[in-house]
């Protein structure tokens, strides 16, 4: 599969089909950008059930990292499929799981020893992390960010910000969260400059939240993503990371990152965090850890997760099946792949950048690595956010053979496998390129 091809009306008639048998039967709480179903994958291509073929630039919202079925992390699945499928690292050992947390141990930004708790999915990693800071500190609230996406399950979607539908009909949601605005520097919640900012947001948590709301030393931890995922892939400024870090030791409140989606080389880097010189006291992974089989994990200092016997544990957390995907996932990472994402993510942000030269609707473009956020507005000066075209772009993009997603109200994300050559970072510019013009002039 050597670059987009659309052979049939979209969706065509074998996809229309099973798009009918998902309404009758499956939750509709699901949301589906586009109506695109999977036939099969290879690298960063991918084909529908009626043989047209995307370039994919949502990887399965970034976790695809190595590609569609990549061989050397299908043969590791197979072998150890063929071995045995699960042992529940509940209540018994097996090396894989082991092994997988020597190698996150090593390859954090944290002090060793560091421990790993295992999960299924990045609101499990999330779920442990507020577990364990309550444990921990003997504390119970928390502080967290407008625009963050932490998970759905009802600790995590209460830490979330993101959408209000999100929340919607669940509530009361978990109690003692407070939210503090994110270093959005595109729409700086301060009014500032990026060239004065202090990260000045902060001090809405300093002379507001942990004046008038909550004790300092009644705060449990602080949990940030080092780079904003579903709130519009926004990257703050270094200042913002070190005085929240400082804020935290300040207070002997625990800073918890949240690298779920930003980890495991999306950014160029193995781990956002150390864009920032970061050093978190707990930390959250899933999405690209195991290029698609399902797995989180939180990682704090051992003497931080030293919580005991039944405090928390998960069935089948830490498969065996899907450490063995993690295994592989990260030799691949290691040897090229996180390199590929510096060098091909800057030369894609690069492309995005000169779009904006040419049409009116891209108000900024920003990221790191394979993780670029591409903001649409109505108005450069007034920055309207144009929601409605910025759906409409995304549609325009998948008639044309493009996979992307949104993030936010009014942006693009673009989060393709790591995998991604300069050529096919080519095709996704020049399609975005033909779809922004489509949505402008019918503008």
């Amino acid at each position: 599969m050597t670059g987009p091809l659309i052979k049939t009306e979209l969706p065509g008639p074998k996809a229309r089909a099973i798009i009918e048998r998902d309404t009758r039967h499956v939750s509709p709480s699901y949301t589906r950008s586009y109506p695109f179903v999977m036939e099969r994958g290879a690298g960063a291509m991918v084909e529908d059930v009626d043989g047209n073929r995307f370039l994919d630039c949502a990887a399965g919202i970034a976790v695809t990292s190595t590609g569609h079925a990549h061989p050397d992390v299908v043969a590791a699945v197979t072998e150890q499929a063929s071995r045995f499928l699960h042992m529940s690292g509940t209540d018994f050992y097996y090396e894989p799981q082991v092994k997988l947390a020597e190698e996150l141990a090593a390859l954090s930004t944290m002090k060793e020893p560091v421990r790993c708790f295992f999960g299924n999915s990045g609101a499990e990693a999330n779920e442990a992390a507020i577990k364990l800071a309550r444990h921990y500190t003997e504390r119970q609230y928390f502080i967290a960010f407008l625009g963050a996406f932490h998970g759905r399950t009802m600790g995590a979607v209460t830490l979330t910000a993101s959408r209000a539908i999100q929340r919607r009909g669940f509530g009361p949601v978990m109690p003692g969260v407070y939210h503090a605005p994110y270093a959005y520097c595109y729409r700086c919640p301060v009014k500032l400059r990026p060239d004065t900012c202090q990260a000045e947001c902060l001090d809405f948590i300093e002379n507001s939240i942990l004046v008038h709301l909550v004790s300092p030393d009644e705060v449990a931890g602080v949990i940030v993503e080092p780079i904003q995922g579903e709130g519009g892939y926004l990257v703050p400024p270094q200042q913002f990371h070190d005085r929240l870090r400082a804020l935290t030791r300040q207070h002997g409140i625990l800073l918890i990152v949240d690298e779920v989606q930003s980890g495991m080389g999306r950014t160029g880097k193995m781990l956002a965090s150390e864009h920032y010189g970061l050093v978190p006291d707990v930390m959250t992974l899933a999405k690209g850890i195991a290029s698609g089989l399902p797995l989180g994990v939180a990682l704090a200092h051992a003497d931080i997760m030293n919580w005991p016997p039944g405090a928390h544990a998960s069935t089948f957390g830490g498969n065996p099946v899907s450490c063995a995907a993690a295994l592989a996932t990260i030799k691949l990472l290691k040897d090229t792949l996180v390199e590929n994402a510096r060098l091909v993510g800057d030369y894609l942000l690069d492309g995005l950048k000169a779009l904006a030269e040419r049409h009116r609707l891209v108000g900024d473009v920003r990221g790191k690595g394979l993780m670029i956020g591409v903001e649409l507005v109505r108005d450069r000066e007034t920055k309207e956010r144009a929601t409605s075209e910025r759906d409409e772009v995304v549609g325009a993009c998948f008639r044309r053979g493009l996979l992307v997603l949104g993030a936010g109200a009014n942006a693009l994300r673009f989060a393709p496998p790591l995998v991604l050559s300069k050529p096919q970072a080519d095709v996704a510019v020049r399609i975005l390129d033909q779809a922004l013009t489509e949505v402008e002039r019918a503008r």
